[in-house]
């Protein structure tokens, strides 16, 4: 292609401007949709159920092969934990705000205590963390 040939496929700056104006139109209305679908399947009562089922696989695993029960324990809380980080990093992403990957989520204490408390329940204590 010759260089006058380049010269009339060029596009003038309002062109330009046209077309990421167009882009930018595009992006807006379609990313959220993506992210909606993204946290819906996420938060949903299966994705739950499915956590659920992997967490107490995860813990049985560990018990099977002869992991004390405040190791096991701590491991499968902290295996849910990436489940939840990841819930709460979308969610954030979700609402269009700034996350830290390295902060603690009040979800992941939360689960925390309720596995603490269903574990007392069948009598096993759990030792805490001096992290």
């Amino acid at each position: 292609m010759c260089e006058e040939e380049k010269e009339k496929k060029r596009k003038s700056p309002a062109e330009e401007a046209e077309e990421v104006k167009i882009i930018f139109q595009t992006l807006s209305k379609e990313v959220p949709a993506l992210v909606k679908g993204v946290l819906d399947s996420v938060f949903s009562e299966e994705a739950g159920r499915s956590i659920g089922k992997a967490a107490a696989a995860f813990y049985k695993e560990l018990k099977e092969s002869g992991m004390p029960d405040e190791v096991a324990v701590r491991m499968t809380e902290k295996y849910i934990g990436v489940f939840t980080s990841l819930g709460d990093l979308l969610g954030k992403m979700g609402k269009g705000k700034k996350f830290n990957l390295q902060s603690s989520s009040e979800i992941d204490k939360e689960i925390e205590e309720k596995i603490k408390e269903k574990l007392a329940e069948k009598g096993i204590q759990v030792e805490e963390d001096e992290d």
